[in-house]
């Protein structure tokens, strides 16, 4: 929806009013395009549109300058009313460098816009990006509307009376652009100036120089007359409360704090740092406050192995990874099915295998969670669906672990960790209750003995052990990993035994299938041939295809799964209610196997593995083409 007004400033400038623009900044991964995309958002989160973010940087430290190995990106989706992706495709792409555009202007639809800093389009910067010819002038852009604009002289020329060297003030071009869109859109500009001076303070000449080259590029775009207008976005309607823009890997990490003030029951982080989990190791490591402990560990094994230790003397042990790191932790997982402790291993997957894609999303560890360690070892699988529900997954993950004292496997992914989008912050009333008991020390009798301790009796409920802590008098029990007798908690070589043993801590993670939500379907008209099921990452995509296909007047159900072990108790009838089942995953079809397993529907795998989420368009097709199978008329026999 677009509107046009004149400049109440009398200038004769139009201004565009729409209802939302995907743009996607782009340069060397030295140009601080993730910082120039995160300022925007802020911008756009404090004036109150709705979005969504798209991260995407190279898994190089620092790649060659001005090659395409070495290009960073950040799109961002704003919009006045509720949105769910960062947008299939940029209408805007801010280019830095020739290498910027040719790894973007691809996904660039024909009449979309491009920013250039024109002054980086020379000879030897247009080779190392793999051009023959200059774009700007072999007709090649001619389908996009191109805006030329010198961003480093002009960056250079306003932050002259810094005295900064001219290779230290042109790193603030970023600011320059962000100037230029601040201006192009409407953002609102003190925050950011304030911000610079937050962040740089510590050094005056780089914060003159970064708002110098701010205000230059907002003051460019004011008076160059280089655009015929300019545009506004109005804010999104939210439900009313306190919003803050949030990262997944932020969310989760306030979400594990949060879980541990529910309970009551003191933080322990174990965690080596990997990509693209690092940053809730680094966020919980602010949190003291709420009595986190965080150990940056020397290796994986050492990280889980400090974080079960700390679940055996009565903390929430926590350890973060990715899919190398799952690797190796997981013999430290069977010792924990075996133990029967809480504690939360949390995947924000990669691209894989091996060192793989660093830095890009992929959904490819599932049936390595549910199914990678020796033995019968079932583990509990939550799985977080957007950046700001891993604050509830994390929660939730947290609840499951204390209350059936079972390890727990929290999946998220790259593209929530590092994408953000505004969260109502919740009222602690607002919060599920969590409670846990450890058992009570035992006093002695008058006989000076004490009631012998069984620490492997089981509530009756939820077939949960007793948790004693360390030190408890009376609790003395055997630990370690060796198969223990049922209720005594000697070890046991007894073939029965071992066999009940086993059955037990298998119905103890069936059982929490009945205190999780049953799945719930979208299926408006109620007649639906075509269900859409995911899981994790793949929902925002999933529901805006969903309303796509709908408002082209067809009929497609959803649902969307957050507990992968167990299933919903309700999964199968819903499963076996659709003709067809289409399960879109970035990995080659790992729910698919698992449904079509267990309740033997015909689930049909849509996959996708190339580091980048689903685009909305692409499971829209997907659909119309299961629709159209269905509505083919079958061949009868010939006459």
């Amino acid at each position: 929806m677009t509107s046009t007004t004149e400049s109440p400033s009398g200038t004769g400038r139009i201004v565009k009013t729409v209802d939302r623009v995907v743009i996607r900044f782009a340069g060397d991964s030295g140009d601080g395009m993730q910082v120039t995309g995160d300022r925007f958002t802020n911008e756009s989160a404090i004036f109150g549109n709705d979005l969504s973010t798209l991260p995407n940087f190279p898994a190089e430290i620092r790649a060659p300058a001005g090659t395409l190995a070495g290009v960073s990106a950040f799109q961002v989706h704003i919009s006045d009313h509720d949105i769910l992706t960062p947008g299939d495709a940029p209408n805007v792409l801010v280019a830095m460098n020739p290498a910027a555009l040719r790894a973007n202007v691809g996904d660039l639809p024909a009449g979309g816009s491009i920013v250039l800093n024109s002054d980086a389009f020379d000879e030897r910067a247009l080779e190392k990006a793999g051009y023959s010819s200059d774009p700007r002038r072999d007709g090649s852009l001619s389908s996009f509307k191109v805006y030329e604009v010198p961003m480093t002289s002009l960056t250079l020329e306003a932050c002259k009376p810094t005295g900064a060297k001219p290779r230290d003030a042109e790193r603030s071009k970023n600011f320059f652009a962000l100037g230029l869109l601040s201006w192009l859109y409407h953002r609102p500009i003190d925050v950011t100036i304030g911000w610079i001076v937050e962040r740089y303070g510590k050094s005056p000449v780089v914060v003159e120089a970064n708002t110098l080259a701010f205000k230059a590029g907002y003051h460019f775009g004011e008076t160059a007359e280089l655009f015929d207008f300019s545009y506004e976005i109005a804010p999104a309607e939210h439900e009313k409360g306190t919003y803050t823009n949030i990262t997944g890997n932020t969310a989760l990490a306030w979400g594990l704090v949060a879980a541990a003030q529910l309970s009551s029951v003191p933080l322990f982080l174990g965690s080596y740092p990997i990509t693209p989990a690092s940053d809730i190791l680094h966020e919980l490591s602010k949190h003291k406050n709420f009595g986190v402990r965080t150990l940056q560990a020397e290796d994986e094994i050492a990280g889980i192995g400090a974080a079960l230790g700390a679940a055996f003397g009565g903390a929430l042990g926590v350890t973060t990874t990715s899919g190398p790191g799952i690797d190796l932790k997981s013999e430290t997982v069977g010792l924990a099915v075996s133990l029967e402790l809480p504690l939360l291993i949390v995947d924000i997957q990669r691209g894989g295998p091996s060192t793989g894609l660093p830095t890009k999303t992929e959904q490819s560890d599932l049936l390595h969670v549910m199914f990678g360690r020796h033995g019968e070892a079932p583990v509990p699988v939550v799985a977080a669906k957007t950046p700001s529900h891993c604050f509830e997954a994390a929660i939730e993950a947290a609840r499951i672990a204390l209350k059936y004292r079972t390890p727990v496997y929290l999946l998220s992914d790259g593209y929530l960790a590092n994408g953000s989008e505004p969260w109502r912050i919740p009222a602690v009333e607002e919060l599920p209750k969590i409670s846990v008991d450890f058992a009570p020390a035992r006093p002695e009798g008058a006989d000076g003995k004490a009631e012998p301790f069984r620490p492997y009796e089981r509530d009756r409920e939820t077939l949960a052990r007793s948790w004693a802590v360390p030190g408890t008098p009376g609790l003395e029990h055997r630990i370690g990993g060796l198969e223990k007798q049922d209720v005594t908690g000697e070890v046991s070589y007894d073939p029965e035994n071992h066999e009940r043993m086993v059955h037990l801590r298998a119905a103890k993670v069936a059982g929490i299938a009945k205190d999780i939500p049953l799945v719930e379907v979208d299926d408006p008209e109620g007649g639906a041939r075509v269900l859409l099921l995911g899981w994790g990452s793949t929902y925002g995509a999933i529901r805006a295809a969903a309303l796509r296909v709908r408002a082209g007047g067809r009929q497609v159900a959803q649902a969307h799964l957050v507990h992968l072990n167990p299933f919903p108790a309700n999964l199968g009838e819903v499963l076996t209610s659709y003709e067809r089942v289409v399960v879109p995953e970035a990995n080659l079809g790992q729910l698919t196997k698992l449904v079509r397993a267990d309740f033997l529907v015909d689930a049909r795998p849509l996959t996708k593995v190339q580091g980048t989420p689903f685009r909305v368009a692409e499971i829209e097709q997907a659909v119309l083409e299961a629709l159209a199978e269905l509505e083919a008329p079958s061949g009868g026999e010939d006459s």
